[in-house]
C-alpha cells in the first residue's frame, strides 16, 4: 500500500499569492459560479467571462459581476482559472485565451483532461495549476456559505514562475477547500481516476446497476413503483450512510438479513467479470483511447452522444420515476432544463 496522501489545511495554504492579483473565472456555470464567488468573497479580485445574454451570464450578473470576453478577461488577470467543459476548451484556448497569455500568467483547470492529454498544451513561460473540488459547483459554494469546505485535490505541471504551489494553495484557500483538507496529487492521477470513477461507479457503474435491478423485477412482473422504490429511490438512504461512515456504519445501520445478502450476493452481481471490464476501461482512459473517442465524438455533433442519452431519458425506470416524484413534493424534483 502507498503512503497516505497529506492533507494541507488553512494554516499551510495563506491567500498571499492573489493578494492584489486579478483572477477571471472562464464560464459561470457549475464550479464557475462557486469559485469565482467564494473567491471574491475572501477578498481576492475576481472578473468573469461569459456571454451577457446566456443563463449563466445574466447569473452572473445577478450575484454581481460585469461579464466580459474571454479575451479582455485573460489579458486582465494573472490566474486564468477555465471553467469550461473539456470539449469545448481547446477550441476556446486556440482562439481566445493562447494569444493573450502571456510570460508569468498562470492556468488554472479544475480537471486534469485537457492538459494531460495534450488537447491544451500553454507555452513554457506560464505556471499551469489545477484546483478540482471534490464535488458539484453547487455544494462548493453552499458549503463555503455555511463556514465549511469541500475537499480538493491540487496540482503543479508546470512552474514557470516559481509561485505556482503558493498560487495553486491559495485558490483553494479562497474556495473553502483548505478548511476541510487539500491533497496535493499531479494532472495525470486526477484526470484518470476521475474519469474511471465516473464511468465505472459513480455515473455509468450506478446507472446502469439501477436499470439492470429495475428491468430484471419489472421483467419478473413487479410493479415499477416497486422497483423504482427499490432500486433508485433508497439508493441515497443508503449512500448517505455510506457517506458517513463507510461500507461499515452503512451495515451497521441496515438489518442483519440486509447486510447478509449484501455480503453473500453482492459478490455475485459485481463479480470478477464485471471487475475484468473495469480493467478495460480503466486501460481505455490511460492509454487516451478514450480522450480521443469522445474528442471524435464532440467534433462530429455528438450523434452517438445524443441518441443515448435520449434512449436512457425515455427508459422506464425515468418514465416512472419522474411520475413517482410529482407525488413527493417534499422531495424538491429537479428536472434538467430544456433545449
Amino acid at each position: 500500500m502507498p503512503e497516505p496522501l497529506k492533507m494541507i489545511y488553512e494554516k499551510d495554504a495563506p491567500l498571499d499569492a492573489l493578494q492584489g492579483k486579478t483572477v477571471a473565472i472562464l464560464g459561470f456555470g457549475s464550479q464557475g459560479h462557486a469559485h469565482g464567488q467564494n473567491l471574491r468573497d475572501s477578498g481576492i479580485k475576481v472578473i468573469v467571462a461569459n456571454r451577457k445574454d446566456s443563463p449563466n451570464g445574466k447569473l452572473a450578473i445577478q450575484q454581481g459581476f460585469d461579464p466580459v470576453s474571454v479575451e479582455d478577461a485573460v489579458k486582465a488577470a494573472d490566474l486564468i482559472i477555465v471553467t469550461l467543459p473539456d470539449e469545448v476548451q481547446p477550441g476556446v484556448y486556440a482562439k481566445s485565451i493562447a494569444p493573450h497569455l502571456k510570460a508569468g500568467k498562470a492556468f488554472g483547470a479544475t480537471h486534469g483532461f485537457n492538459i494531460h492529454f495534450k488537447t491544451i498544451v500553454p507555452p513554457k513561460d506560464v505556471d499551469i495549476v489545477m484546483v478540482a473540488p471534490k464535488g458539484p459547483g453547487h455544494l462548493v459554494r453552499s458549503e463555503f456559505e455555511r463556514g465549511g469546505g469541500v475537499p480538493c485535490l491540487l496540482a503543479v505541471h508546470q512552474n514557470a514562475t516559481g509561485k505556482a504551489r503558493e498560487i495553486s494553495l491559495a485558490w483553494a484557500r479562497g474556495i473553502g477547500g483548505a478548511r476541510s483538507g487539500v491533497i496535493e496529487t499531479n494532472f495525470k492521477d486526477e484526470c484518470e481516476t476521475d474519469l474511471f470513477g465516473e464511468q465505472a461507479v459513480l455515473c455509468g457503474g450506478l446507472a446502469s446497476l439501477i436499470k439492470a435491478g429495475f428491468e430484471t423485477l419489472t421483467e419478473a412482473g413487479y410493479p415499477p413503483e416497486m422497483a423504482y422504490f427499490e432500486c433508485v429511490h433508497e439508493v441515497k438512504l443508503i449512500v448517505d450512510l455510506i457517506y458517513q461512515g463507510g461500507l461499515d456504519y452503512m451495515r451497521y445501520s441496515i438489518s442483519n438479513t440486509a447486510e447478509y445478502g449484501d455480503l453473500t450476493r453482492g459478490p455475485r452481481v459485481v463479480n470478477p467479470a464485471v471487475k475484468a471490464e473495469m480493467k478495460k476501461i480503466l486501460a481505455e482512459i490511460t492509454s487516451g483511447q478514450f480522450a480521443k473517442e469522445w474528442r471524435a465524438e464532440y467534433e462530429g455533433g455528438m450523434k452517438n452522444f445524443k441518441r443515448l442519452y435520449e434512449q436512457d431519458n425515455s427508459h422506464p425506470v425515468e418514465v416512472t420515476g419522474r411520475r413517482l416524484r410529482k407525488m413527493m413534493p417534499w422531495l424538491k424534483a429537479k428536472e434538467p432544463p430544456k433545449g
